[in-house]
C-alpha cells in the first residue's frame, strides 16, 4: 500500500483518479480548495477508511507524510482560470514549489499534471514533446499556459538541482463524467445545450481541431506514468490523436442526444490554438499505453452522465 496524495483531488479528473488508486489498495489522501471542485465528486469515497479529504490551498505548505503525490490542483478551462488569472499563475507556480518541497522532504516521487496548453498555437503539427510552443505570454490565455510552462521548470530544476523524483505529463483535451458543467469547455458545452434544446455555439469557423481524450484512458496513463522506470521523467505527451473539427464534434453530439439544438457561430476568443493533436509514440514506447475508447463510445457515457444533472444546471 502506497500512501498518495492527489492535490486537485475533488475535481473532473482527480476524482477519477481517487477512485483508480483506491481500487489499487493505496491510502488517498485528497487535496482541494473546491474552486472548480466539488464535493460531490467524491463523496461516494467518503466511507472508505483509506481515503480522506483536506481542504486547502496549495499555494499554502502542506506537511504529510507521503510516497507519491499527484499535482493536478489548478483551475483548467478558459472560464475559470481567466476569472482570477493572478490566483491561476500563483497555483502553478507556487503550487508547484510547494509540493515539490514536500516531496523533497518526504522522499516521495511527484508527478505533474501539465497541459498541452504549453504548446500555445502551434506552429507544428501534430505537437510532439520536443517542440518548444509558441506561447502569446502577455495574452488573456498566459496565466495558465505560462504558469503550467513556469511549473514544468520548476520540476526539472527540482530534478536536477535536488534529485527529486518527477513525472511531467502534458494532457490534451480530456472528457468524460464529472465534467464541470459550466467549464466553458467545448465536449461538456456542446452536451449541455444540445440536452436543452438551445443553440449549439462554436466559436470562429469551427475548423479548428481538438483531440479528445476519454477520462478512464487518461487516467490510466497517468497512472502507468506514475509507476514507470526510475529516470524516465517526461514530458511525455497525454491525448488521443483522433482529430476532429469543432463542427464535427458539434454535430454528433446534436445527433447523439437526438436534439433540436442549431449551431450557431459567434467570434473566436484571443489566442484560441487552432489545432491540437499529440504525437504520443514516447507514451506508446515507455508506458506501453494508447487510448482505447473512441469518440462515440466515450461521448455516450458523457452525454449519460449529463442527463442526471442538466436539470440543474444554470
Amino acid at each position: 500500500m502506497n500512501r498518495v496524495l492527489v492535490t486537485g483531488g475533488a475535481g473532473f479528473l482527480g476524482s477519477h483518479l481517487c477512485e483508480r488508486l483506491l481500487a489499487e489498495g493505496n491510502d488517498v489522501i485528497c487535496v482541494d480548495n473546491l474552486f472548480t471542485g466539488n464535493k460531490d465528486n467524491i463523496r461516494h469515497l467518503m466511507s472508505n477508511p483509506y481515503f480522506e479529504f483536506i481542504r486547502h490551498d496549495i499555494t499554502e505548505p502542506l506537511y504529510v507524510e507521503v510516497d507519491q503525490i499527484y499535482n493536478l490542483a489548478c483551475p483548467a478551462s478558459p472560464i475559470h482560470y481567466q476569472h482570477d488569472p493572478i490566483k491561476t499563475a500563483k497555483t502553478s507556480v507556487f503550487g508547484a514549489l510547494n509540493m515539490l518541497g514536500l516531496a523533497k522532504r518526504v522522499h516521495a516521487r511527484i508527478l505533474q499534471a501539465s497541459t498541452s496548453e504549453v504548446y500555445g498555437d502551434p506552429e507544428i503539427h501534430p505537437q510532439p514533446e520536443s517542440y518548444r510552443g509558441c506561447v502569446n505570454t502577455i495574452g488573456i490565455r498566459s496565466c495558465y499556459d505560462e504558469g503550467k510552462r513556469m511549473a514544468e521548470t520548476l520540476f526539472f530544476d527540482y530534478h536536477r538541482q535536488h534529485g527529486v523524483d518527477i513525472k511531467v505529463m502534458r494532457i490534451f483535451n480530456t472528457y468524460g463524467p464529472r465534467m464541470h458543467p459550466n467549464d466553458g469547455r467545448v465536449v461538456s458545452n456542446f452536451i449541455v445545450q444540445a440536452l436543452k434544446n438551445e443553440d449549439v455555439t462554436i466559436y470562429g469557423t469551427g475548423r479548428q481541431t481538438r483531440s479528445f481524450c476519454y477520462v478512464s484512458d487518461l487516467i490510466e496513463g497517468m497512472v502507468r506514468l506514475m509507476n514507470s522506470r526510475d529516470g524516465f521523467t517526461g514530458p511525455v505527451n497525454m491525448g488521443n490523436p483522433g482529430e476532429f473539427t469543432m463542427l464535427e464534434l458539434a454535430e454528433k453530439v446534436i445527433e447523439m442526444t437526438g436534439s433540436t439544438s442549431k449551431i450557431i457561430f459567434k467570434e473566436l476568443p484571443q489566442d484560441d490554438p487552432m489545432q491540437r493533436k499529440p504525437v504520443i509514440e514516447l507514451a506508446k514506447k515507455e508506458l506501453g499505453w494508447e487510448p482505447s475508447v473512441v469518440l462515440e463510445e466515450g461521448l455516450e457515457k458523457t452525454i449519460e452522465y449529463f442527463k442526471t444533472i442538466v436539470k440543474n444546471v444554470r
